[in-house]
């Protein structure tokens, strides 16, 4: 995509990339049930403290997606092991879906990998997240079934993985 640029997010953007998190799960209807998820993807600040976050911007300077990306056994690692990167909290703005800009922000976490010397990417979804699973399928990612989870009793999660 060559009107999107993917790079780390400047503090001035850490609201923009937050309230973009927040819409693209609201508006998939995935933070029904009040566990305070809302805040963890609004609070982007945090995140880049204790992981690595990147953002899609676009020609204008908007904000159109954000990625964290995780090490095993650090703050937001969930099923992450030694020697696998993982990526929580793909988000695209709903204005900005169908611009190939969640596929532009995988890219990105597998060429992290690539870096990092890392021979493997994970993540885990929550199961209603369809068009997300489709993206991951299509750039070859596949079902990592045994470590599927669930962190509160109403909210499944599905694991996938890719070699690097």
């Amino acid at each position: 995509m060559g009107d999107v640029e993917i790079r780390p997010p400047r503090p001035e953007e850490y609201a923009a990339a937050g309230e973009v998190t927040v819409q693209a799960y609201d508006v998939d209807g995935h933070l029904t049930g009040d566990v305070g998820y809302d805040a963890v993807l609004r609070d982007v600040a945090r995140r880049v403290e204790l992981a690595e976050v990147l953002v899609a911007v676009g020609e204008a300077g908007d904000v159109l997606g954000c990625v964290t990306i995780v090490r095993p056994g650090s703050a937001y690692a969930e099923i992450s092991r030694p020697g696998e990167l993982e990526f929580r909290m793909l988000a695209v703005a709903p204005s900005a879906r169908g611009r190939g800009v969640g596929e532009a922000l995988t890219r990105a976490v597998l060429d992290r990998a690539r870096t990092l010397g890392l021979r493997r990417v994970v993540l885990s979804s929550l199961d209603g997240m369809r068009s997300a699973h489709r993206l991951y399928e299509r750039l070859g990612f596949t079902r990592l079934p045994e470590r599927d989870w669930r962190p509160f009793p109403h909210i499944s999660l599905v694991a996938y993985q890719i070699d690097v």
